[in-house]
């Protein structure tokens, strides 16, 4: 039987209209369609760069203070809530996201160029290194994980702790209430897509080049326009191969195959490079980067105008804009359960960690080998064509065939990973956070950011790919910053709720207002109820209690509504000015009983309950098996408890506590 498409038709056709736009430019205008897109960028830059610089160095401060502020405490999610993996797995998946295209395409090249032709030192000098690999770190470092921190960080917050979709315009929450469902909210998840398509065809048309370039280098394969399309039509076949299989474990196994080939290549460089040298290389590298982080980072070249400005770091700062909804989303995912503090310390420093070594490690013997035994060679082939740079790069070192070949399949395996990936977030996004939509649907934008990357690289090639994630990002970096107010403003209204309820001797408990009898208590502990049954009781019972209820305080001047969430949760939600909103919901829960016996403990039984939830975060607690007056009673019981809290002054629940509330 067909499934219909679930979609958000605002957000996937404004989205399709806009993209379609940039697109109809390279068709219809072919032969002027790079210097359209060249004159674009030069005018963005020109009258926005500076907003690219300053947007990008105010997030990296922020996500810094907020890690070490009273706000790390917080958790994303309930105040009860463990983390979903274990802190080892949570890493290893924080470290393969720290891998893709980018690496393999600039390790060797970024710091050449630099070495070659660097922002203000003397080409190929001692100076040049320096600032070759500072500026190389500076692009690849914490800067791009902050960005994707603020997103993944606010998803995440607002998605498992209010219990919002995981989409771009629930971080909004505490600007914007209710209206985030309106347009605002909509030009929101357009803007995150229109970013995330286009930063995911420049990856797709740095992946096709590099791969272009190396079958060139092993098999004498031209490069050319319509190899490059070959290469794409297959690539991006691949990824809709997986889609339509369901492969997602063997894309996962692949991934992290993938990764620890890339491990085993990089060791093999470090091994048969100059050994001593990088590792002495690498704590240089390392103080030449903290020595100017800040200085670079509002660096603009203001008093001394360069195009270099634009072409590297401008440009870096918008991809990693618009790859911010497509990391950002990814690694919410997987943090459900980390505090703020754990959250902002390993993401903004554990992939940008492993970068630096990358970096240190290709860029630094790159360099050693132009100078030994290349004689020059090296820098000249890379000036020609960086895409080549890692292949002419291998050749100087023992295996070429073996190491080239390596290279080529990790360029498209990271290739088809990114499509898939990428084509589930914007599908996510497009139908407005419903993670559970047809396969035809992923097809789709699978095969779309294919066509996209197809017809920007016909239109002209790499720099029109560029050109074009820079104009999307545009927009992108308003949403940032308005998503980083939001954090903070829901980060303090958290603080504020819960400075008022330690004042008031407790605040939301972890306990029900009105429980069971004692007999149904009883019943209850001697025999663990089915998930069936916690989903009718929460079905009949919970939502009959909750729409009365509703009911009546809309009658009484205050909207009011019963609305659903995942997995067959019910909420009541209390709308309410200036502060949080009230919320009492209840979802199914569930946790394994205690085993007596070794044997058992491979599969351990599961007890289910219907846990209720706020929104304010505060622990919940089982009311299965309550009757209809006493959810009820339960449910008055919180909002008094939630009224007495926001009867203190408007500003300490809106813009946080009293100065002297952390003493």
């Amino acid at each position: 039987m067909f499934k219909p498409f679930v979609i958000n038709p605002p957000v996937f056709f404004g989205s399709l209209a806009i993209i379609g736009l940039f697109l109809a430019v390279g068709i219809v205008f072919p032969s002027q369609a790079e210097d359209i897109f060249r004159s674009l960028q030069a005018q963005i830059l020109s009258g926005f760069g500076w907003l690219y610089l300053l947007a990008v160095g105010v997030i990296l401060a922020s996500m810094l203070l907020l890690c070490f502020s009273r706000y790390g405490d917080l958790k994303l999610g309930p105040d009860d809530s463990t983390p979903d993996f274990s802190f080892l797995s949570w890493i290893a998946m924080l470290f393969a996201a720290g891998m893709g295209i980018g690496l393999m395409f600039y390790g060797v090249g970024e710091p050449m160029t630099h070495y070659l032709a660097p922002p203000t030192a003397e080409p190929r000098s001692i100076a040049a290194v320096r600032e070759a690999m500072s500026v190389t770190f500076l692009h690849w470092g914490i800067h791009a994980w902050a960005v994707y921190a603020v997103v993944g960080l606010s998803l995440a917050y607002f998605g498992y702790r209010y219990n919002l979709p995981l989409t771009i315009r629930s971080g909004l929450y505490p600007l914007l209430k209710e209206r985030i469902n309106g347009p605002i909210g909509h030009a929101v998840d357009i803007f995150a897509i229109v970013g995330t398509i286009f930063g995911l065809a420049t990856s797709m048309g740095a992946g096709v080049t590099q791969i272009n370039s190396g079958l060139n280098f092993l098999l004498g394969v031209p490069i050319a326009p319509a190899v490059q399309l070959l290469i794409i039509t297959f690539v991006t076949g691949l990824a809709t191969v997986s889609v339509l299989t369901g492969l997602d474990k063997g894309v996962r196994i692949l991934s992290e195959l993938n990764l620890l080939v890339a491990i085993l290549l990089m060791m093999f460089v470090l091994v048969v490079g100059p050994t001593n040298e990088l590792l002495r290389d690498f704590v240089q590298n390392l103080g030449l980067y903290l020595d100017g982080l800040v200085l670079r980072t509002f660096n603009i070249y203001a008093y001394n105008p360069t195009p270099w400005i634009d072409a590297w770091t401008l440009f870096y700062w918008a991809w990693w804009i618009s790859w911010s909804p497509f990391v950002g989303m990814f690694i919410a995912r997987i943090s459900r359960g980390r505090t703020v503090r754990g959250f902002i310390t390993a993401v903004l420093f554990i992939p940008a960690g492993f970068t630096f070594i990358w970096m240190t490690v290709f860029g630094n013997t790159a360099i050693s080998i132009d100078n030994g035994v290349a004689a020059g060679a090296l820098g000249k082939a890379i000036v020609n064509d960086l895409s080549v740079g890692l292949f002419e790069f291998f050749t100087y070192l023992p295996f070429t065939a073996v190491t080239s070949t390596l290279a080529i399949l990790l360029v498209a395996i990271f290739f088809v990973t990114s499509a898939d990936s990428g084509s589930l977030v914007v599908d996510a996004i497009a139908a407005g956070g419903e993670t559970e939509t047809t396969t035809l649907q992923r097809v789709f934008w699978c095969a779309f950011s294919g066509v996209v990357a197809a017809v920007l690289l016909l239109a002209g090639g790499l720099s029109a790919l560029q050109s074009v994630t820079i104009a999307s990002a545009l927009p992108f970096v308003i949403v940032m910053l308005a998503l980083l107010w939001s954090l903070l403003a829901g980060m303090r209204a958290d603080m504020a709720q819960q400075w008022a309820g330690r004042s008031a001797g407790g605040g939301m408990p972890a306990y029900p207002a009105a429980g069971v009898s004692w007999q149904r208590r009883l019943g209850h502990m001697l025999r663990a109820p089915r998930e069936g049954e916690v989903r009718a009781f929460i079905t009949t019972q919970v939502r009959a209690a909750l729409e009365q209820v509703a009911k009546e305080l809309s009658a009484r001047g205050r909207p009011t509504h019963v609305e659903e969430g995942e997995n067959g949760a019910i909420a009541l939600r209390c709308q309410s000015e200036g502060v949080r909103d009230f919320v009492y919901g209840v979802a199914v829960a569930s946790h394994p009983l205690a085993v007596l016996s070794p044997m058992a403990a491979g599969k351990p039984e599961m007890r289910f309950e219907a846990r209720t939830y706020f929104s304010s975060g505060s622990r919940g607690y089982d009311v299965m098996g309550m009757e209809r007056d006493q959810i009820i009673a339960d449910v008055l019981g919180q909002f008094e408890r939630y009224l007495s809290l926001v009867q203190l002054p408007d500003a300490q629940l809106v813009h946080g506590a009293p100065e002297h509330a952390g003493t």
